[in-house]
């Protein structure tokens, strides 16, 4: 009995252990579905034109209440840095509430952030349904509406894509961003 009992808290321990992490982004291995959107500009973006370059992803949108203007503003900085650094990667904002989210309030959003839209698009144009399947299947994380509001639940990570079209790592995209750690990563994937 004593020895179950150990055994059941070594497992416990280790599982806390590794679920706090050491604060280093987590490798990953996804495959991108294929998709087709609308961008801030009202052109088609796809799974295709991204092929080949390294690109951050996140999932935002605009009446949202609480994390986004966040991450949206962390999202700003990393593309102030990158610019900066001269590290060239593409910027992929998911709108997770496309029947609200059309191309124009996704522009207005982001240029209250500053963003520079050559390299970062904001995309909508599919259901709702689509985006959370999308989501689930191509980065492992979770959309929902929130039955309470009109808000939509959603993950917080920024997600690294190789040329490939491949999820490589995440990041938290609310605090502590690790913008030097991407920065390294995305030139990594580049050499």
């Amino acid at each position: 009995m004593k020895k179950a009992f150990f055994f059941v808290i070594l497992g416990i321990i280790l599982v806390v252990v590794s679920a706090c992490g050491n604060g280093k982004s987590k490798q990953l291995n996804y495959e991108v579905k294929p998709f087709e959107a609308v961008n801030q500009d009202g052109k088609t973006v796809s799974l295709s034109d991204l092929k080949g370059k390294v690109w951050i992803a996140d999932f935002v949108f605009t009446y949202c209440a609480t994390v986004c203007p966040t991450m949206t503003a962390n999202m700003s900085e990393l593309q102030k840095r990158l610019k900066s650094a001269g590290v060239k990667a593409e910027l992929v904002s998911f709108s997770v509430d496309p029947e609200r989210d059309n191309p124009e309030a996704l522009k207005a959003y982001l240029q209250k952030f500053d963003a520079d839209f050559s390299n970062w698009h904001a995309l909508t144009g599919y259901k709702f349904d689509e985006i959370k399947t999308f989501v689930l299947s191509s980065f492992n994380t979770v959309v929902a509406k929130d039955t309470s509001s009109d808000q939509v639940i959603h993950g917080t990570s920024f997600f690294l894509v190789n040329p490939a079209g491949t999820v490589v790592a995440k990041y938290d995209g609310m605090t502590d961003t690790p913008y030097d750690k991407i920065l390294k990563h995305i030139q990594a994937l580049q050499r």
